[in-house]
């Protein structure tokens, strides 16, 4: 299977002076079911990366495929509705609307294509049972611990079975236990909807979770042992 196919990409940013290299020939290559952490010190583009993985940014040279789709070659719109369908996004600040409930948050990206359906509903509550919920609903994120609230992000990320979920420091703004908690969900929700996951952490810990580890150095990215 075609799966994520990063093949050379490079990544600059115009500066008054010589360009600002952040990304230099990287490659990288997932299958369904895999995971990977990519770590490094802040500014080593791991955000960069996962910008560019999730089409959010266009690279400067190289290519990025979905599943044999460069989505590059879309239009604005056809890109959007790309994104919004196959590609899940765990952010470290959960981002969730705050007069919304727990369950109307994880609808969000159902709402693009108008009103959810009978069987988004269902998803929808379904994976909040899975993320331990189930019985939150109906609560507002104020209403939440720092560490459910993140549950309810990871359960908006997957609500339309995404191909490629990509996380940008899931854990970071939680505490010891709660971080734990909530990386061992994501990696058990990933590999139950056999779903491709790239994590960009400081965290050794969470990393140690994933089934591959690279490290950013000087935008190369290196496969660790």
């Amino acid at each position: 299977m075609p799966g994520l196919v990063v093949e050379s990409v490079t990544k600059q940013f115009p500066t008054r002076g010589e360009p600002l290299v952040v990304l230099r020939e990287t490659s990288l290559r997932l299958t369904a079911g895999q995971n990977v952490a990519i770590l490094g010190p802040s500014g080593s583009g791991k955000s960069t990366l996962l910008h560019l993985l999730g089409t959010l940014d266009r690279p400067t040279s190289g290519t990025v495929e979905l599943d044999g789709q460069d989505p590059f070659q879309l239009d604005e719109p056809q890109l959007a509705r790309f994104r919004n369908r196959h590609i899940g996004f765990v952010f470290q600040d959960h981002h969730l609307l705050p007069q919304l409930s727990a369950l109307e948050n994880v609808l969000v990206p159902t709402v693009a294509d108008g009103r959810p359906d009978a069987g988004e509903l269902q998803r929808a509550k379904d994976l909040l049972d899975r993320v331990g919920l189930g019985e939150r609903m109906d609560h507002r994120p104020a209403e939440l611990s720092g560490g459910e609230r993140q549950r309810v992000g990871v359960a908006r990320a997957l609500v339309r079975q995404p191909k490629l979920l990509l996380a940008d420091e899931p854990t970071g703004n939680l505490d010891r236990h709660s971080a734990a908690s909530v990386g061992r969900l994501l990696v058990e929700l990933q590999q139950q909807e056999n779903a491709m996951l790239v994590v960009v952490t400081h965290s050794p810990e969470l990393a140690n979770l994933l089934d591959q580890r690279y490290e950013l150095v000087d935008g190369v990215l290196q496969a660790q042992d």
